[in-house]
């Protein structure tokens, strides 16, 4: 149950927190169905910086110009069947930028048909070959030109809707390799698992900070999702495994109390920005994302499958195990794979023993009897001990002649 606030206090001070944000939420909703909007050009942290320019470091007219650079941009949507994709910012593919001039400017055009052409040319690093299909089958690409006031350069940057790739089936991804990832507030567990649910080779961990701007955090995650994708193509892998996580209704007091660290640890987990990297970059790879439910791998994983393969690979941890679980949730298999020791009386006396069958076999998590052995004088065939007594309990008849007991006068 959750354990509510501490004090008084503090039970005052979050409701009047709560009245606080209740009013100004009125006040946003009242301007929206009035129809004021209030946008700043460059962000709030621009327009902080103007109140508080000694802070800042910067003069009123070193901020001025931060202020224009940021209105100093040019955009146009891309439209499907016009010439190279866009009739406003065409760019061809030799890299050739010219503008489409509004009827007010076209005594300012250098080319036909009110155009301006631009003396430098275009170059586009990432994904130039896609770009250059696009534009070559006329298909819509929007631009946007906007200046670099840090240094002094004007870029240009092009998107276009991706393709909708056509889903694999289960069946068909599951008959191979695939690697379960296991996310956590710093760092990406992997292993790699045959089609049989047993893991092949060492773990991987791939970290990321999470710490710094907006920006700084988005690179962190691209690159621990590059590095664990290259990962996957070296190894001609064609799935991975994640949980379907969702944390949005379990950052609140009022289910975990006052577990402030725990609830700081999931708020930590960039969950919906993970999922949404993975699957816009696995596409690009021709990877597929296979989610499981997350319900107890955490648990199992260390449960049943940590001690074991810590035995191989020291670096083993509760994460790695996990992403064992997870991937054998993927291929339908069971996590609890292992069969519990049988009692001494029982079978033979044992350690704990795994399994690793197929989900196929029969009787796989039954108790493991033994067979028929052969008869020594130092070994008792099966069931001999205590004969009279099953007998005497179990068999529907009289006892045989040499197994009967005589009864005491």
């Amino acid at each position: 149950m959750p354990g509510g606030y501490r004090s008084r206090h503090e039970w005052f001070h979050k409701t009047r927190r709560l009245a606080v944000l209740q009013q100004r939420l009125a006040r946003v909703e009242a301007d929206r169905a009035a129809g004021h909007v209030s946008v700043v050009r460059g962000g709030k942290q621009l327009l902080h910086k103007r109140h508080h320019l000694t802070e800042a470091g910067l003069t009123e007219a070193q901020w001025r110009q931060q202020w224009e650079v940021a209105r100093w941009f040019l955009s146009a949507d891309g439209e499907s069947g016009k010439r190279w994709g866009n009739e406003t910012i065409r760019v061809t593919g030799d890299g050739e930028l010219s503008l489409r001039l509004p009827a007010a400017l076209e005594h300012l055009a250098n080319a036909p048909h009110g155009r301006y052409v631009l003396t430098g040319t275009v170059e586009f690093a990432h994904r130039g070959a896609q770009w250059a299909d696009r534009v070559a089958a006329n298909r819509a690409v929007a631009y946007r030109i906007h200046f670099c006031p840090d240094k002094q350069r004007w870029y240009l940057d092009a998107a276009w809707q991706r393709t909708q790739v056509p889903a694999v089936p289960l069946e068909a991804l599951r008959a191979g390799e695939l690697v379960g990832v296991d996310m956590n507030a710093d760092h990406l567990a992997a292993w790699r698992l045959d089609p049989h649910g047993n893991p092949i080779g060492a773990p991987r961990t791939f970290c990321y900070d999470l710490s710094g701007g907006a920006d700084r955090r988005d690179a962190q995650i691209r690159h621990a999702l590059t590095r664990l994708l290259h990962w996957a193509t070296n190894n001609a892998i064609k799935a991975i495994a994640v949980e379907d996580l969702d944390f949005t209704d379990s950052t609140t007091r009022e289910k975990h109390g006052r577990r402030r660290r725990f609830r700081h640890v999931i708020c930590g987990m960039p969950t919906a920005t993970l999922r949404a990297r993975l699957i816009s970059m696995a596409t690009e790879h021709a990877i597929s994302v296979i989610a499981v439910d997350p319900a107890y791998t955490s648990k199992w994983g260390a449960q049943h499958w940590q001690k074991p393969l810590a035995v191989h690979h020291p670096q083993t941890t509760p994460h790695h195990a996990a992403s064992v679980a997870i991937g054998r949730r993927a291929l339908r298999h069971r996590i609890r794979c292992r069969v519990a020791p049988p009692q001494p009386h029982q079978s033979d006396v044992a350690g704990h023993r795994s399994t690793q069958a197929e989900s196929g076999v029969q009787q796989r998590e039954t108790t493991r009897h033994p067979g028929p052995r052969p008869r020594t004088r130092c070994m008792h065939p099966p069931g001999a001990k205590n004969a009279e007594r099953q007998a005497a309990q179990h068999r529907s008849g009289p006892p045989t002649k040499q197994n009967s007991v005589s009864p005491s006068v």
